[in-house]
C-alpha cells in the first residue's frame, strides 16, 4: 500500500514481540507455531491473521558463554488455535503450563545474525524505562508500534 506522498506503509496489522527462551525458538523454526499460557487468553484474541511478530528471545548463558537478548526472526500469523500437546518449554517459575493458545506461522526472514536488543533500547519508543529495559520484554507477547519495528529490521540487514 501507498500514502498520498507515495511512501509505502504497513496496512492496519499489528506488530508483536514474542518473548520467549532458546529452546522454544527451536520450537518456532522446526514447527513453526507459537504458544501462548492460558493467562493469555485475552491476548491470544486480540492477534488476527496477517498480523506480524518478531520472535524474541531473552538472554542465556551457557558455560562461560552469555548468549545476548535478540530478536531472531520475522513471521506472519496465518492461524489462531488451541492445543493442549505438549510442544513448549516452560521457565521453571510457570510449572507444567502448557502454552495451549497458538499461532501457526509463515517465516518472513530468520536473521542470519540475531539482531541484539540492547543496543537498540535507547531508539525504541515502546521501551519507556531505558534503564530496567528487560521488564518490557517478559510477556508473551507485546504489540509495538510501526516505528519500532522498521528500527528493529534496519538493524537486521
Amino acid at each position: 500500500m501507498f500514502s498520498n506522498t507515495g511512501a509505502a506503509y504497513i496496512d492496519t496489522m499489528a506488530i508483536w514481540i514474542a518473548s520467549g527462551n532458546r529452546q522454544n525458538w527451536e520450537v518456532v523454526k522446526k514447527h513453526n507455531i507459537w504458544g501462548v499460557p492460558k493467562r493469555s487468553k485475552g491476548l491470544h484474541s486480540r492477534v488476527k491473521p496477517g498480523d506480524t511478530i518478531l520472535m524474541y528471545v531473552r538472554s542465556e548463558t551457557h558455560g562461560d558463554t552469555v548468549l545476548p537478548s535478540a530478536i531472531m526472526g520475522e513471521f506472519k500469523v496465518t492461524e489462531l488455535f488451541e492445543d493442549g500437546k505438549p510442544l513448549f518449554t516452560a521457565p521453571p517459575q510457570m510449572g507444567d503450563e502448557g502454552f495451549p493458545y497458538r499461532f501457526r506461522l509463515k517465516p518472513v526472514k530468520i536473521f542470519k545474525e540475531p539482531v541484539e536488543i540492547k543496543p537498540l533500547i535507547p531508539d525504541l519508543g515502546f521501551v519507556t524505562n531505558k534503564t530496567m529495559w528487560s521488564g518490557h520484554f517478559r510477556q508473551a507477547m507485546r504489540e509495538i508500534p510501526d516505528e519500532d519495528y522498521r528500527k528493529i529490521l534496519s538493524a537486521g540487514k
